[in-house]
């Protein structure tokens, strides 16, 4: 079995680091607190959600203070606290890895994050690879960061299975052809999303046990 995790929102709880880093660098920049724009991004790259910062606050906005100002906030924030990782993440790599599954990892953030956060939570082993947004030419919902995530593993998209908390994520996914599996964070699924998505579970723990249950 092949199985492409996406890393915010879905395996650690950085969205919510991300408000308050958001709100601290709106007041920065004098915008005001925009940790909301959270909502409007989610499962964007970098280069994409910088797009919709720039249609929110037109000239107001400016684009090295934002990154400036987050980078200070998350910097002394991660300085004083771990990365903090969403229930049954543990256990659902040990179920995967002691059944022979392959894993990769399929995230928007910039590859220095990702490969921060995995190494801090003690998990970058389980991966056979990573693919991040600054790897990849198009931000999901395009495929691309999917189907490149599938060649790594070297499986047809059909053979793997795609776990993401977003509506972007999830119709990457969906589009590239993987079987997209939903564990909600700061978004709940519409009725189109609930069309395309082979399951819904609350955490991880409730996939590990879908797959068990199932024998996947």
């Amino acid at each position: 079995m092949n199985v492409i995790f996406d890393m915010d929102g879905l395996m650690f709880d950085t969205e919510k680091v991300f408000i308050m880093a958001w709100d601290y660098a709106g007041e920065k920049m004098g915008i005001g607190k925009a940790g909301y724009m959270v909502y409007k991004t989610l499962g964007m790259n970098i280069v994409s959600s910088y797009n919709v910062w720039k249609e929110e606050f037109g000239d107001r906005y400016n684009q090295e203070e934002l990154r400036k100002y987050t980078k200070v906030f998350l910097q002394n924030y991660y300085s004083g606290n771990k990365v903090p990782v969403k229930k049954g993440l543990y256990n659902l790599l040990s179920y995967l890895k002691d059944n022979d599954c392959n894993m990769a990892v399929a995230s928007s953030s910039p590859r220095w994050e990702v490969e921060k956060h995995l190494k801090d939570a003690g998990i970058y082993d389980y991966f056979t690879g990573i693919v991040c947004g600054d790897m990849v030419q198009n931000s999901k919902p395009n495929p691309e960061i999917y189907l490149k995530a599938c060649e790594l593993l070297g499986a047809n998209p059909a053979e793997c299975y795609a776990l993401e908390d977003s509506k972007n994520g999830l119709l990457s996914a969906y589009k590239a052809g993987c079987k997209a599996i939903m564990v909600p964070d700061l978004w709940q699924p519409d009725d189109e999303i609930l069309s395309i998505i082979a399951g819904k579970y609350e955490d991880l723990d409730e996939v590990k046990a879908a797959f068990e249950r199932f024998q996947i």
